[in-house]
């Protein structure tokens, strides 16, 4: 059938394991309905359950989340023996499904990827929650599907894929009918006293002819995701929305550092006085504005209809350059990013003008996030203090090389002279066991600081991510 004739929306859910650190997801659970766009009714369903290649990726805490034990898929077909059928179901559809940007869409490519097959594309993409985020408001509190079910008194839900999807249509019918009535009599049923998002609902309705509804769903377009099959060793980017549409599949969260995004740009090589304020682009905390911090969203890559967040000093990209830190705790690398390698990264303690302008960006970035649609918890970069004695601090990264070496990190190191400002490189994208000779507690470094924000497995904030490092002698 020609793509263009496919004109049914397809809605669908993955149950995945509910991975260890370390581990990739594996696809438990395949469930679909077609849907009719003009009368929104069932046209056709199918599910399935899923045998992962390893079935000790099914832990305790899978089974917890979704009830899909062992024994469940044991004799139920491996992904490659369904992969005809779930292509024929989705591409060239229009995909609908709730926060199926960030999550179901990336098992999709990924479990195609392993198969070395080209993943199915979509004609275009809904996600409801980004979309009932932005028109219905939060009313319904945190907007995830148990939240909204409750909501509308629809029952329990059931992390299984065709129940999900069901209720997914289900609660889009609700929240249709309700934007609907309002529509009617915007100053008599929109309560004025809701919060900013559902108040704008009225200028949402009025506008409902013009082309502001054609710039929401299009905004939720995907791009293509047959360019690259496979999936990539370091996966930061937000899901797959990135020009090579890397993959997130199997990054984990360390106690505060949550990771979604690395950017790996090269270090900047540069000569510093602890005088100055810019250092070709980086600003010291005492430069920077409290009132000149924004938080926008910008494309993924050019022409990208998919956003992200980014901070800016002015217009221009905030980058930190903070000297005398003080480590708190060296370097820790018990967690692994998808191809193995250590995910490093050290505390230092903070001084109070650090923790404003780090404390300034969380509030920004936090905001534009949730005025965007997202429903993850915050997690903020300054860990306040816990006793009379202990400082506030922050977690720093070190981004790996993923385009070199796979045991390399991306990142100059330094050393500067005690006698004045005079430096010497030491490494260039140097080993764990470089940085772990170097990195130790009470180590006082001058660090060239990148703010990356990330929003993964309901899990956002920003990363402070190290550029270059010059150690104190």
């Amino acid at each position: 059938m020609n793509p263009e004739d496919r004109s049914e929306i397809v809605f669908f859910d993955v149950e995945t394991t509910v991975p260890k650190r370390g581990e990739r997801y594996a696809i438990l659970e395949f469930g679909s309905i077609l849907v009719c766009p003009k009368k929104l009714t069932e046209l056709k369903s199918y599910t399935t359950l899923v045998q992962p290649a390893d079935l000790s990726l099914i832990s305790t805490l899978s089974v917890r989340r979704n009830g899909i034990s062992r024994n469940d898929v044991v004799l139920a077909p491996l992904f490659s023996d369904i992969a005809d059928t779930v292509y024929d179901i989705l591409h060239g559809r229009i995909w609908a499904g709730h926060n199926i940007l960030r999550f179901d869409c990336a098992r999709i490519r990924e479990a195609f990827a392993e198969i070395c097959r080209q993943p199915p594309e979509p004609k275009a993409a809904i996600d409801s929650l980004a979309l009932l985020t932005q028109r219905f408001g939060r009313r319904a509190g945190d907007m995830k599907m148990a939240t909204l079910a409750t909501y509308f008194g629809l029952g329990k839900q059931t992390h299984r894929s065709l129940d999900d999807v069901r209720m997914n249509l289900e609660v889009l019918k609700y929240c249709a009918t309700v934007l609907f009535l309002e529509s009617s009599l915007p100053d008599v049923l929109v309560d004025k006293s809701a919060s900013p998002e559902t108040t704008s609902l009225r200028r949402h309705l009025r506008a409902s002819s013009s082309g502001e509804d054609n710039a929401l769903i299009s905004s939720l377009r995907l791009p293509s995701i047959g360019e690259n099959s496979v999936a990539q060793p370091d996966p930061l980017n937000m899901s797959f929305l990135r020009n090579e549409m890397v993959s997130n599949n199997n990054l984990q969260l360390d106690t505060l550092m949550e990771e979604e995004e690395e950017e790996n740009q090269p270090s900047d090589t540069v000569v510093v006085s602890e005088n100055t304020t810019d250092h070709e682009g980086y600003l010291s905390p005492d430069a920077i504005s409290l009132q000149n911090i924004r938080a926008v969203l910008v494309p993924f890559y050019h022409g990208s209809q998919l956003m992200r967040l980014k901070l800016l000093h002015g217009d221009s990209p905030l980058q930190l350059y903070c000297s005398r830190l003080k480590i708190r705790f060296g370097v820790n690398g018990k967690f692994l990013d998808s191809s193995g390698r250590r995910r490093l990264n050290f505390v230092v303690d903070l001084n109070p003008r650090l923790c404003s302008v780090l404390d300034a960006c969380d509030s920004n970035a936090q905001k534009v996030s949730v005025d965007s649609g997202s429903s993850s918890d915050w997690n903020t970069m300054v860990n306040p203090m816990k006793g009379f004695v202990n400082y506030p601090n922050a977690r720093i990264q070190i981004p790996t090389d993923i385009s070199g070496d796979a045991a390399r990190y991306a990142i100059e190191v330094h050393q500067r002279e005690s006698s004045g400002d005079a430096q010497s490189l030491i490494f260039s994208n140097p080993s764990a066991e470089e940085l772990e000779s170097l990195l130790n507690p009470g180590v006082v470094v001058d660090a060239f600081l990148s703010l990356e924000p990330y929003d993964y497995q309901q899990k956002a904030g920003v990363r402070l991510v190290a550029k270059k490092l010059v150690i104190h002698s």
